[in-house]
């Protein structure tokens, strides 16, 4: 694999819009379920917010994924560019990737009976586009990027937030600007 293209979501950025949700939707023509993208809030608990955070997240297009290892009919593969596609055509609805994701991004479509997920928009990426959800992000709060070294030693970068599993199970492609602790004024 040459590289692995991945999101980066800035939580400082994200009013929690929904606009991702959307975008994604609009462009495959999803019905209520699945979600192949969701918004979530960031719970007070795990970082002592000062006002309500959120963070969205798809497939994670994983360096290790856990739906290619474990699907018994192939439905999925791994592009060159890291990007993980699951064929619907060959899916036979089992569930065992649904299962296996830690993040519980693949999903099954109620009314085909198959597994449907994020494929990071590739035709737009092969097109020399960004992908609906990043374009839609109208705070700048998610981005296309390629996931590396570089990125992970940049002051801010997390991969992962507190609540998520571990990335060390899978390797997700996805990094995180969190939220900065708010700075407390007391009177004396």
């Amino acid at each position: 694999m040459s590289k692995q293209l991945g999101f980066l979501h800035n939580s400082e950025k994200c009013v929690g819009c929904r606009g991702c949700e959307i975008a994604c939707k609009n462009e495959y023509q999803i019905e209520a379920t699945p979600q192949w993208r969701k918004v979530f809030q960031l719970h007070e608990d795990d970082f002592s917010l000062p006002t309500r955070m959120f963070f969205s997240m798809a497939c994670n297009h994983c360096a290790h994924p856990e739906c290619l290892r474990v699907c018994p009919v192939k439905a999925y593969t791994k592009r060159e560019d890291g990007i993980v596609i699951h064929d619907p055509n060959r899916c036979i609805g089992c569930r065992l990737c649904t299962m296996a994701c830690p993040y519980d991004r693949p999903q099954i479509n109620p009314a085909k009976k198959k597994v449907e997920k994020c494929n990071l928009c590739y035709q737009r990426i092969d097109q020399g586009e960004k992908p609906a959800c990043v374009t839609a992000c109208i705070p700048g709060a998610l981005e296309l990027v390629e996931i590396n070294d570089s990125l992970d030693q940049k002051t801010g970068i997390l991969k992962t937030l507190p609540g998520l599993p571990s990335p060390k199970i899978t390797s997700p492609s996805i990094r995180f600007i969190g939220p900065k602790q708010g700075k407390q004024i007391r009177r004396d």
